[in-house]
């Protein structure tokens, strides 16, 4: 199966020699990127294919991705409620909420969705930068719901973590729908 790079070229690369914040900003866009083409061009039913034997899905992913985005910043960060559907889920019927609410959705709703709570990352991120500088990073929220303490530089790489594991998950389920495959 052919490469098919027209998403790959469009993805911003990581500047090579930068500050931390710049640094792990750049890698988290990249992955949101390639996060982005790996999912791109599909219609309703191929972002509901799985993949034998995991239930998962691209579209699964992004509600999933979106969700994350919206938790860890939006709430955790910036103490804006989540948005909807994740605001009035009901969580203790449906802990994996995120991931099979995705079934009901439509595509354009899932990316939607996916890119609202992206945007309202970057928001909190570049403020909380632009009033703090470098020291952003070491701004510590005690984490939703708990006594635990982060820093939004813990939380970031979290973000990337959770992005680059979750990309490769979307590199194995986009081959198999369509045959795209590259990094």
């Amino acid at each position: 199966m052919a490469e098919q790079n027209s998403g790959a070229s469009q993805r911003p690369e990581p500047p090579a020699v930068a500050g931390e914040a710049e640094t792990l900003l750049g890698f988290l866009e990249f992955l949101r990127a390639t996060f982005a083409w790996k999912t791109d061009g599909l219609d309703d039913e191929q972002l509901r294919a799985t993949l034998a034997p995991s239930s998962m899905t691209l579209g699964g992913l992004l509600n999933h991705l979106a969700f994350v985005e919206d938790y860890w910043l939006s709430l955790n960060v910036a103490r804006v409620a989540p948005i909807e559907p994740f605001a009035s889920a009901d969580w203790d019927a449906d802990p994996d909420y995120d991931w099979t609410s995705a079934a009901t959705s439509t595509g354009a709703e899932l990316r939607g969705r996916w890119e609202e709570c992206v945007e309202r990352s970057r928001v909190i991120v570049a403020e909380a930068i632009a009033d703090e500088g470098a020291a952003a990073l070491d701004l510590t929220v005690k984490r939703w719901g708990s006594d635990e303490q982060l820093t939004l530089r813990w939380i970031l790489v979290h973000m990337v973590e959770e992005y680059a594991r979750h990309c490769g998950h979307a590199d194995l389920l986009r081959e198999s729908i369509d045959g795209l495959v590259g990094e």
